[in-house]
């Protein structure tokens, strides 16, 4: 009897863990999805900079326009 005891509190304690580590998976997901949005709007953004030609790479010894 002492023995299904022992394995009964180790299922529990397994079974909190596999949850814990569930909810983390599920977060750390969300987290990444919003990343990945972000980094695909900065993406379309730099793009529509170049696109316009406003990149506003200086090369060498050229002022910048507002000299």
């Amino acid at each position: 009897m002492k023995d299904v005891t022992k394995l009964e509190e180790r299922l529990a304690h397994l079974t909190r863990q596999v949850d814990d580590l569930s909810d983390m998976v599920v977060r750390e997901g969300k987290e990444l999805d919003k990343l990945a949005r972000l980094v695909d709007l900065l993406v379309k953004r730099e793009a529509e900079r170049d696109a316009d030609g406003s990149g506003g790479v200086i090369i060498g010894d050229e002022r910048p326009p507002h000299y």
